[in-house]
């Protein structure tokens, strides 16, 4: 149970109703208080306590309260004696329970077996599937240890039937090629980057071990090495049904437990696991390869765009001129020609308009239009016949593309036409083929692909076709109107939806807590809209820091926000701090809140056998994390301190240490944030949090690593969720240039901490139309910073309605199309579902509503519905300074957040030094655990310094305003990493 109850929260579950307090007649007060509080536990939890400890001490006050008791009764009351066993029992008979038998722990098995297992692996998820099942039966569940042993064999008997039926539909063909597999792997190729990425020696060198490898570099040579490993997992030969029935996310664990194990060790299972196991991984390493494929295509067609374009312009600038005046240049050469047609150049214009301008003018023309076009296409198409051309047969030979649209198929017929001439030497088509050209080649490149012979017949060249082909591929591809056969994010769009949505509509429309009624939906959505406007409209004649033009693009004049005053006392309380806690060891700190929280006893091994000593396990896991977050690396920590070598870290990282673990862990850190805040030191909780990005350096052998146009240099996005007291609730590794719309929604919707997120505030860069319309949906208010705010439009709720708001007359432009959002209400609903359930990532299901795809009928609902929700933001940012305020404050905490960054993740200049996807996420993650482990270390200190009288009244309102955990004066990053398990830090009883 839960330790941090709010006040609403137990009025609304441990209120004792008058006929429970019937009950309570006749009984002395300590029994009247074990059972009330028996009876509400079963009330919540469908069991009783194990323990007495169980019940959090807030929910004995409040239960003693009602009781008219005193609740020091509580801790003399017998949790043992015959009078518990009695009311156990009259609680079981009064809500229609009963105890548990042995026939119904073993049904309980089989049902796991049946139908909770194909969803769930994780022993937390189980536990509390088991429980559901047993509160629907109205049985009381077992003791924990004695229901921990039931789903232990539910999941043995689940993962034996499950190997033993899989491996059945594998031909002997199919074992022979997975056993091949784990044989020594002569070639030299690759062999220095597959040592670098595992301590495995040389003889155990197998094909295996190259297809765990990520990508390369983008380029010619990555696309032929995806295409090599996709090549070896389609000779397995896989039946195409094999784990339709199984989750992705329960194959995901299989496929984790696969990797960390080295080849001599997956020899050793047995048939029936071996084969599995491998074919779960061949299954699953199919999809991200071919996902790593279109992400190779997109990449490798917008570079030789890029590159040519890039090159065009460095040729260019080297001798560009404007000229200005061309207009009148013309009408003097003009007019001088006239007067001496029969003259020579050099003696009537070159008076005129001297060479060197008529030069410049020359070249000016060839930077621009059609020139400039030709010289771009030019270079393109020499790029690509001399070095890119080898992918194109790869492509059509190993890819199945797809649409669902229509109107993309020219662009699909175009693909099948290139596979038909893929090995032809003709330099261009036959006549009689039937060429796609509206759709494929875009209408400024057809006059340069085009050709025309000598009897007017238009000629098609293979080469230009080809490179058109591509780039029209290219742009479906990115916004999902063509999806690639076996891909998982770019797979069939409709697969990313609910395929229950009929059945379960009602469901879904409460669970989003949005009207089934389309009707109800847009008439509320009109009334807030009006009211925004209403009070925007009556407001600004007496607004002095906002002011609307009537002339000029800038129509909106927001006056900057004044600065606060000084916090005059927190440097005294960070000097304290320092001074009772001096160089304090920053592995100490992470030391410490494991002690506090034990966010390690997330950390579980992937493999079947756990063999290592808690405690030795304990201290080797707080190692790798403060070398992965820190950025000083695993080797530096096995060197400094005895005990550990780089092999033993390395194993338990390997086995240990992953993704979701790591969230775990972090969330376990927050949650402990929570409950150990006092509210008259850091307020009452808050629903808003602030999310932005921060870039790191890093290895660009890699998919992730991109080069970012903003800040420079090659390197990774960090997304951060933080909320006003610097606790990072989410983090999330992206790509310079994904969408920070997407890793917006993500963060809220996975965040999984017990913060309940109503708001959140992001910069221009976490903002759009399609943003606002899904937030809302969802049910968030999205509040941007906007840095364009002089140019935002308002929007009308009613057709006919201008004349209600005159002062806005400059700012307001047309009234939303409320059909559109009629028509596509149950589409977009559908898509908020998908995105709220996790069917698909949120990024891949964010990509149709691109620019790229602007006649998508839901995109532009969506878009509708997001103007709607905008102008209301809108409005209300303009009429309070408080709102603006508040945002531009949150903001600040994530800048804040991103200035510790470098201050913890120090090590290699603050570069992420792998290539390795994986890595990188556990590198991130790593820092965020070691980052909020700092945030809750000196939560308790600053609540242990202002636990005394003096220094509590030393702060002033404004030194609370602005007081934040995250410091680090006295924190030391640096010099000896020494860890001793016995020592601890001294927050309660420093002087």
């Amino acid at each position: 149970m839960k330790r941090n109850w709010q006040a609403e929260e137990l009025v609304e579950y441990w209120t004792l109703l008058p006929k429970e307090l019937e009950l309570l007649a006749h009984k002395n007060p300590q029994n009247r208080l074990i059972f009330a509080l028996l009876l509400k536990f079963f009330q919540l939890e469908a069991r009783f306590p194990e323990t007495d400890h169980e019940i959090p001490a807030v929910v004995v006050n409040y239960v003693t309260q009602q009781l008219g008791i005193y609740p020091s009764i509580y801790q003399n009351c017998n949790w043992q004696g015959r009078s518990i066993k009695y009311y156990r029992k009259k609680i079981r008979e009064l809500f229609g329970f009963r105890e548990a038998t042995i026939n119904d722990a073993e049904e309980l098995v089989n049902w796991l077996t049946e139908q909770a297992l194909i969803y769930e692996l994780k022993f937390e998820q189980l536990k509390n599937a088991a429980a559901a099942r047993l509160r629907e039966l109205k049985i009381e569940p077992p003791t924990l240890n004695r229901l921990e042993r039931i789903i232990r064999s539910a999941l043995h008997s689940f993962e034996d039937k499950f190997f033993q039926k899989t491996v059945v539909q594998l031909s002997s063909q199919t074992k022979l090629q997975i056993d091949n597999l784990f044989q020594p792997y002569t070639s030299e190729s690759n062999l220095n980057e597959i040592l670098s990425e595992s301590i495995i020696d040389s003889a155990e060198l197998s094909i295996w071990n190259e297809l765990k490898l990520d990508p390369g570099r983008i380029g010619v040579e990555s696309f032929q090495t995806e295409i090599k490993k996709l090549s070896i997992l389609r000779q397995l030969d896989l039946p195409v049904d094999l784990f339709t029935t199984i989750p992705t996310k329960v194959l995901q664990q299989y496929k984790q437990r696969v990797v960390v194990e080295y080849p001599k060790d997956l020899r050793r299972h047995p048939e029936p696991i071996r084969y599995t196991l491998v074919a779960i991984f061949a299954t699953l390493r199919s999809q991200e390869i071919i996902d790593n494929l279109v992400e190779l295509i997109i990449q490798i067609v917008h570079r030789i765009g890029a590159k040519a374009e890039k090159r065009v312009d460095q040729e260019l600038l080297q001798d560009f001129k404007k000229v200005n005046g061309k207009t009148n240049l013309l009408f003097q050469m003009a007019e001088a020609s006239l007067q001496q047609p029969d003259g020579v150049i050099r003696e009537v214009i070159f008076p005129v308009v001297s060479e060197t301008t008529l030069k410049n003018l020359v070249k000016e023309y060839k930077s621009t239009g059609n020139a400039y076009r030709e010289r771009v296409y030019t270079i393109m198409r020499s790029s690509y016949s001399r070095h890119y051309r080898r992918i194109l047969p790869l492509i059509l030979e190993q890819l199945e593309f797809r649409s669902n649209n229509e109107v993309h198929r020219p662009v699909i017929q175009a693909l099948e036409l290139l596979k038909k001439y893929a090995f032809s030497n003709q330099r261009y088509y036959d006549s009689s083929e039937n060429i796609p050209i509206e759709g494929v080649l875009r209408s400024n490149w057809q006059e340069l692909i085009l050709e025309r012979s000598n009897d007017g017949d238009i000629k098609v060249n293979r080469i230009n076709y080809e490179l058109s082909v591509l780039q029209a591929l290219r742009d479906k591809l990115r916004c999902k109107e063509i999806w690639v056969v076996g891909a998982y994010r770019y797979r069939n769009p409709e697969s990313d939806l609910p395929t229950d949505f009929e059945a379960q509509r009602a469901d879904y429309f409460q669970a989003l807590q949005q009207p089934s009624d389309v009707e109800e939906f847009i008439a509320d959505l009109q009334q807030q809209m009006h009211s925004a406007l209403m009070q925007l409209e009556s407001g600004l004649p007496k607004n002095k820091y906002v002011k609307i033009k009537n002339k000029g693009k800038s129509r909106i004049s927001v006056s900057p926000l004044k600065p606060q005053s000084e916090p005059i006392n927190l440097w005294r309380l960070k000097t304290e701090i320092n001074r009772r806690w001096p160089k304090t060891s920053l592995l100490d700190v992470l030391k410490e809140t494991d002690f506090r929280v034990n966010f390690t006893q997330h950390f579980k091994s992937v493999l079947t056998r756990e063999v290592l000593d808690s405690k030795l396990l304990q201290k080797r896991l707080l190692l790798c994390l403060y070398g992965l977050g820190t950025n000083t690396g695993l080797k530096r920590l096995s060197d400094e301190i005895g005990g550990s070598s780089y092999q033993e870290l390395l194993h338990v990282k390997r086995s240990y240490i992953h993704k979701q673990q790591l969230r775990n862990a972090i969330t376990n850190v927050a949650n402990a944030i929570f409950q150990a805040r006092l509210k008259h030191i850091w307020g009452e909780g808050t629903a808003a949090c602030a999310s932005d990005s921060k870039k790191f350096g890093a290895w660009d052998q890699n998919l992730m690593t991109q080069w970012h146009i903003r800040y420079g240099g090659r390197g990774v996005m960090i997304y951060w969720h933080v909320e006003k007291n610097s606790v990072c609730i989410y983090s999330q590794l992206k790509t310079c240039s994904s969408s920070e719309v997407a890793a917006m929604i993500e963060g809220l919707l996975r965040h999984c901490t017990e913060m309940k997120v109503e708001k959140n505030f992001v910069d221009s860069h976490g903002q759009s139309e399609v943003a606002f319309a899904f937030c809302h949906l969802l049910g968030f208010q999205l509040m941007p910073r906007l840095k364009r705010i002089n140019v935002q439009k308002l929007y009308f709720p009613f057709t006919g309605s201008s004349s209600a708001y005159p002062n806005l007359q400059p700012v307001l432009t047309r009234t939303i199309n409320w059909d559109l959002i009629r028509q596509q209400y149950d589409q977009m609903i559908k898509y908020a579902t998908a995105l709220r359930l996790g069917i698909a990532e949120t990024d891949a299901i964010l990509k149709r509503f691109t620019k790229g795809n602007l006649l998508h009928p839901t995109y532009q609902a969506l878009a509708e519905l997001g103007k709607a929700v905008k102008t209301i933001f809108l409005c209300q940012y303009l009429h309070s300074m408080e709102l603006r305020r508040e945002i531009n404050d949150g903001l600040n905490i994530v800048e804040n957040w991103n200035s510790a960054n470098s201050f913890i993740f120090y090590g290699k200049s603050g570069e992420i030094a792998t290539n390795r996807l994986e890595d990188q996420e556990l590198a991130i993650l790593s820092l965020h655990l070691l980052q909020i482990s700092l945030v809750y270390i000196n939560t308790l200190m600053i609540q242990q310094v202002l636990s005394q009288p003096q220094w509590i009244k030393l702060m002033k309102k404004q030194d609370l305003r602005a007081l934040s955990p995250l410091i680090w004066l006295h924190i030391n990053p640096y010099g000896t990493f020494k860890l001793d398990m016995n020592e601890r830090l001294l927050i309660e009883t420093a002087a």
